[in-house]
């Protein structure tokens, strides 16, 4: 029987000094049945010229005006032919087996998802040089809900709980993506959270490859989307965590997840304030409806909490953003 076709999509805006780079990783993979699908967002750098260089019977190119990564990814999704989906970021990097490996799961676990590492390394430093750590998603899990819970809710939930997970560490069946819907298209820094989301809780459960790695690139000074700290990219992310809310809740009864979700909450108040006071506002109302007796500690540093409990959290925030601008 002929191998499952895996579609590598590769959404590109501005990433010419790191595409090749990218390219090759994806044409490295071990898994031998595979397409790649690169989608030119109406870069305006040298990226469309990289692409076209390699493109081949296995490799196509498309291009579309600027409308954002999502976009550009539903792109790469209605032209690709695969069974399973790799998205990957056009400066990241995937180690030779991580698609096989993860095939190798999800072909005796038809419906679940794939996952692996993830390794952040800083823009011009060798990723083989950073050590692969190993987080508590390693057990998988075939409880999807509880997945997420456990994901959002952090300490929480439990100790060891919590993390970001970076988008290139899935590989998902395509059927799944059909059953939970395509990207949301309106930019947000939170975007693929909310498209796994969805994803995760259309699945059996997640299931964990420990010897493919992802390599996230990560910019000393990241002037990202998912950086951007404006009042829209703000109010994108909220929204964001109101999808979630309101996917999660959904599917589930357990209690613990409105917990897991008055912490998104929290976390986007703390984010937003001092900025953009009314978003801020409502994040915190919105924390309070899901957990009114949560005392969630928005501050990791000792200090900070325990100034926060004699002048309150907003009033340190403030100092604190005071502070960044004056240095």
């Amino acid at each position: 029987m002929k191998a499952p076709l895996v579609s590598i999509i590769i959404p590109v805006y501005n990433a010419g000094k790191y595409l090749e780079e990218t390219l090759q990783s994806a044409r490295a993979q071990t898994w031998a049945n595979k397409e790649i699908i690169i989608v030119n967002d109406g870069s305006t750098d040298n990226s469309l010229k990289t692409a076209y260089r390699y493109a081949d019977s296995t490799t196509r190119v498309f291009t579309q005006e600027n409308k954002g990564a999502a976009a550009a990814r539903n792109y790469g999704l209605r032209e690709a032919k695969g069974e399973y989906i790799q998205f990957l970021d056009a400066d990241d990097l995937l180690s030779p087996n991580k698609i096989e490996t993860q095939m190798e799961l999800l072909i005796n676990y038809p419906g679940h998802v794939g996952l692996c590492a993830t390794v952040h390394f800083r823009d011009n430093t060798d990723p083989l040089t950073y050590s692969v750590m190993l987080e508590w998603f390693t057990d998988g899990s075939n409880n999807p809900a509880d997945f997420l819970i456990k994901l959002y809710g952090g300490d929480l939930i439990g100790p060891m709980y919590g993390g970001m997970i970076q988008p290139n560490a899935w590989l998902t069946p395509r059927h799944l993506i059909e059953k939970a819907g395509f990207w949301n298209e309106t930019k947000s820094p939170d975007d693929d959270g909310e498209f796994f989301c969805r994803v995760i809780l259309a699945s059996k459960g997640v299931k964990y490859a420990f010897t493919g790695v992802n390599y996230y690139r990560k910019f000393v000074n990241n002037k990202s989307w998912s950086a951007q700290k404006d009042y829209e990219a703000c109010k994108s992310l909220l929204k964001g965590t109101d999808l979630k809310s309101r996917h999660l809740l959904s599917n589930t009864d357990d209690e613990r997840a409105k917990l897991a979700l008055s912490r998104l909450y929290w976390d986007n108040a703390f984010s937003f304030y001092p900025r953009h006071i009314d978003l801020a506002r409502e994040a915190e109302s919105k924390a309070k409806a899901l957990a009114p007796d949560l005392d969630y500690r928005v501050f990791k540093n000792y200090v900070a909490q325990k100034l926060s409990k004699l002048i309150g959290w907003k009033a340190v925030r403030y100092l604190q953003y005071k502070k960044s601008d004056l240095f």
